[in-house]
């Protein structure tokens, strides 16, 4: 991947970034970078880190308190954001076009909140609309897809980036204000948490894109590998080309930590995942990793925990678990790996701060407080209660660490 001579110019800076010291991203377009004819962006140094906390545990680094933060710690479950989109008449999406919104949003959590980590408020379908997909969210359904491919033929309205070039440029022409609105929450973050920057993996994106929906997209995602598996590998290998661009922007934009999402792995086959789902993960981590090596890089595969070794192999460096592995003996399975989850949300709607705190303790008893990153099993519904999720970020950080 070619880069503009401006750019090595900063190489040296940006490299400080993982100690915290320093972090450059773009500020505004300057330069035209010729491998690309996109803009070069012009970069900015961000505020010292204070907070290192959870880029250490993902390291394997030793930590004084177990970092946490939540899956979709961002958004219904908060009153202020149901004030906020009450008060600017917007609807999710509509937040998303807009960096200001995204930011705020972005914040919201961390105000309320003692947790260590930021992460972009956004959605994993950004990059299937960059292609020409249409999203819409009608309300009370989830997002929707409301004309899926439904065969080969309906790949010509898309655009389909063949090389990285292509991608990024399609990424900063399609998705400039995600990119910005990165920049903008490391501003306003301050240095107080590190930002987590993220993207679905090709075999989610590639199950709305033909399914619709969440409920319908198995069906026509194994169709589509059974029934067209030479457009679907030039799909697959599309989507994973911008994944990688995409993501490798939000680091250039100020993402310190990167998420990959495979939230769809449990509507594919343990044999469908490793021949379709899990090369294009091991080539994007290969390849984010050979470009920013200082940046942690997480996985979530849901329901596909049986890949969880393949992907600790390919590069992941932080592992992400649900509620189908056995706590006890995670860490025989995952020998050395920095682990992130695994708290029932339910009891986030349900329990009491006691009860949470109890919970949270016997979670962290079985899995050990040391490279491990606290989080969920799986993402907050909205229904959960804002003192039960206060307690449960507190209730992490008052387990003795050391």
């Amino acid at each position: 991947f070619a880069m503009c001579a401006v750019a090595r110019s900063i190489i040296s800076l940006s490299a400080l970034a993982a100690a915290g010291a320093v972090r450059v991203a773009p500020r505004a377009p300057s330069v035209v970078c010729s491998a690309t004819g996109a803009a070069a962006p012009a970069e900015t140094a961000f505020p010292l880190l204070k907070n290192d906390r959870l880029i250490r545990a993902a390291r394997g680094e030793e930590v004084d308190k177990v970092p946490v933060w939540l899956f979709r710690q961002a958004g219904r479950h908060l009153p202020e954001y149901n004030e906020y989109k009450k008060k600017t008449g917007k609807n999710f999406l509509e937040l998303l076009e807009d960096p200001a919104d995204v930011t705020e949003v972005t914040m919201q959590p961390v105000r309320r909140y003692d947790v260590d980590a930021a992460i972009l408020f956004s959605d994993i379908l950004v990059v299937p609309q960059a292609f020409g997909i249409e999203v819409e969210m009608p309300g009370g359904v989830g997002i929707l897809v409301p004309n899926p491919l439904t065969s080969p033929a309906d790949m010509a309205r898309l655009t389909l980036p063949s090389s990285p070039e292509e991608a990024a440029r399609l990424v900063r022409e399609k998705l400039p204000h995600v990119l910005q609105a990165v920049h903008d929450i490391r501003v306003e973050l301050d240095g107080k948490v590190p930002l987590i920057g993220f993207s679905a993996a090709p075999w989610t994106l590639l199950y709305y894109m033909v399914g619709g929906s969440s409920k319908k997209g198995q069906e026509q995602g194994e169709r589509w590998l059974r029934d067209h598996p030479l457009e679907t590998e030039r799909l697959m290998l599309s989507l994973r080309t911008t994944v990688i661009e995409y993501l490798s922007l939000q680091v250039e934009a100020g993402a310190q930590v990167l998420q990959v999402f495979e939230a769809m792995g449990d509507k594919i086959s343990p044999a469908g995942f490793e021949a379709h789902a899990l090369p294009h993960m091991a080539a994007i981590a290969s390849e984010l990793l050979a470009r920013h090596p200082d940046v942690p890089l997480m996985v979530f595969p849901r329901g596909a925990a049986h890949a969880l070794p393949a992907l600790q192999q390919a590069g992941y460096g932080c592992l992400a678990i649900d509620d189908t592995v056995d706590l006890s003996i995670v860490r025989e399975l995952l020998p050395g790996a920095c682990l992130q989850g695994s708290f029932d949300p339910a009891l986030l709607v349900t329990g009491t701060p006691a009860s949470v705190r109890q919970a949270a303790h016997d979670m962290l008893d079985r899995m050990g407080p040391q490279k491990l990153i606290a989080n969920l099993f799986e993402g907050l519904s909205g229904k959960e209660k804002p003192e039960l999720v206060a307690a449960f970020v507190n209730a992490i950080h008052q387990y003795k660490a050391v």
